[in-house]
């Protein structure tokens, strides 16, 4: 039996809440997320946390337009996920209403892997001839890089957001909130909302040297839908200021001022993007664009997010659709090798498989899936066809995972060739002959850090809700609402009575459940042998939209019989 642990709610500060307006529901649902001050969920942009407190953001504005006044030749080293595609795309855009003279190369993650890499130094050099290379989502471990870019006469500006190593590249300016003497609030700002920062800052910049007297001041809040789709597409932390770009970019879809890209993505999945929520993005649209990345070249993607023209957006997105539908045909032959292996493997304390025939571009969402369902710590590896093996890696919330591949790359210094990441995510390469090694001494890191209490699942609730709450009106409510990393979507828990099931789109279940009196449809998605006669099961709430009417659904997250 998994265990399920119901939130603690503070209750003065939900009373608080109430007190400004909030329903009873929403207050106690925010209460138990940190939610103290009503102000928190204030969405004004006057609450953004002021670029000035961004270090280097006011330094790097004043280079980039010196830059642009000189007419020097800009280029962005874009990253080929989705939260590198959207800041490349923000900077493009802002940019070139800037009036600068800039491009973009994003790496192909099969020829040229991750970041600013001499390799990618020269292509660009070659191909492109910059005078300035930026980098979005990439770049503060970008030594050798940076280096390569110096050597040719190139300036290097540093945007990033990931973990810094012990030394920095010796870059033209860095802008990164995670960079030593940075003391901005929000930590977890993603790649692209350092971009829009550093975009914030340079028009202030801009407007200092009345660069908007003979041209139209830009308004960079038509960006934030990309901003909010970056976001959360990479699982950031959702602290105040990452919900309120969020809200904000939501705000736009909604209201029909989405980019002509972000509204065809929608349009190709199928979804109404005037009901978008934080799902959409993370479920929906992020992975449509991130299967450019994934499978071919997210070129498409930033393609897909700059043009103006929404008939090849349209196109570039039916695209993307098809890409995402390979991705997940690809993904369910490798999870199922995976999972043919594991049959014959006890899992320890950590996961490390490598299969030659899995797909690099992959091998994150096998990972990902892998961990969700064994509770471990888990990379999975492919041939990268170099002689090396790149690997993914997705971890619990009891171990730092870059912080893991630091000790064992400490303890064993010829093991990994190259790493990075975060607490939740890292990647990192290999020789192609030292994969089990890895496992081994991944495994021993592991066993130190982890406690067996560590790798019990444990199903976090919101508590059972009284026969009130269970309404649409509430379902709406949290609907509106931004959820996500470290600001989890409600999930509540209850033993019902399964009345009736079906089958649909073969691989899902359509539920009658029953609960006393009360009856309610529900979806349980992924899944489609027959459940028992009795369960218990985490749930969120959610509306259905069909034929015009809108009904209360129950999603099933998890399920044990009861």
């Amino acid at each position: 039996m998994n265990a399920i642990v119901t939130r603690r709610v503070d209750e003065d500060a939900a009373a608080r809440l109430a007190a400004a307006g909030l329903s009873p529901f929403m207050a106690r649902i925010y209460a138990a997320r940190g939610i103290g001050d009503p102000a928190q969920l204030e969405t004004g942009l006057s609450r953004l946390i002021p670029p000035e407190r961004l270090l280097h953001a006011g330094t790097m504005a004043a280079l980039l337009a010196e830059a642009i006044a000189a007419r020097r030749r800009l280029l962005i080293i874009a990253d080929y996920d989705a939260d590198g595609a959207t800041a490349c795309a923000v900077g493009l855009r802002a940019l070139r209403q800037f009036g600068a003279e800039v491009d973009y190369l994003v790496p192909n993650r099969f020829e040229y892997g991750y970041g600013l890499t001499p390799e990618i130094v020269q292509l660009a050099a070659s191909q492109k001839k910059p005078d300035v290379l930026i980098t979005v989502d990439n770049g503060i471990a970008s030594i050798d890089g940076v280096a390569e870019a110096n050597r040719l006469g190139m300036k290097v500006l540093v945007t990033d957001h990931h973990l810094p190593g012990d030394a920095l590249p010796d870059a033209w300016c860095i802008v990164n909130p995670n960079q030593p003497g940075c003391d901005f609030p929000s930590k977890s700002l993603a790649g692209v909302g350092v971009m829009f920062y550093l975009m914030l800052a340079l028009r202030a910049e801009l407007r200092r040297r009345g660069a908007f007297s003979a041209r139209p001041e830009p308004n960079l809040a038509a960006l934030l839908d990309l901003v909010a789709l970056g976001t959360v597409a990479d699982v950031v932390k959702l602290d105040d200021n990452n919900r309120l770009l969020v809200q904000q970019g939501l705000q736009r879809m909604r209201a029909g001022r989405a980019q002509p890209g972000i509204a065809a993505l929608f349009s190709a999945a199928g979804r109404d993007i005037r009901r978008a929520g934080a799902y959409d993005l993370g479920f929906v649209a992020g992975p449509r664009l991130n299967a450019a990345g994934r499978l071919t070249d997210m070129s498409l993607g930033i393609e897909c997010l700059t043009t103006d023209d929404t008939i090849r957006a349209a196109d570039i997105a039916r695209q993307l659709d098809q890409l995402n539908r390979q991705r997940r045909d690809i993904e369910a032959g490798m999870q199922e090798s995976a999972l043919a292996t594991l049959d014959e493997v006890e899992p320890g304390y950590s996961l490390s498989l490598f299969d030659p025939q899995w797909h690099q571009g992959v091998i994150g969402i096998l990972a990902s899936r892998l961990r969700e369902r064994f509770h471990r710590p888990t990379f999975a590896f492919a041939a990268a066809g170099n002689g090396e093996l790149k690997g993914s890696g997705r971890s619990i919330p009891a171990l730092h995972l870059r912080d893991a591949l630091d000790l064992v790359s400490k303890r064993h210094p010829r093991l990994i060739l190259r790493f990075g990441g975060h607490a939740a995510a890292a990647g990192l390469s290999l020789p192609e002959h030292a994969f089990g090694d890895f496992r081994q001494a991944f495994e021993a890191v592991t066993r130190e850090l982890l406690t067996p209490a560590d790798l019990e699942r444990e199903w976090i609730s919101d508590g059972k809700l009284p026969a009130e709450d269970l309404n649409l009106e509430n379902a709406a409510a949290l609907g509106d609402a931004v959820w996500g990393q470290g600001f989890p979507e409600p999930r509540f828990h209850d033993r019902f009575e399964v009345a009736a099931q079906r089958v649909v789109g073969e691989r899902h279940l359509k539920l009658r459940l029953r609960r006393g009196a009360q009856a309610f449809d529900a979806m349980l998605f992924g899944h489609a042998d027959p459940l028992p006669g009795t369960v218990i099961a985490t749930y969120r709430l959610a509306a259905n939209h069909y034929n015009g009417s809108t009904t209360l659904q129950l999603i099933l997250e998890h399920w044990q019989a009861g």
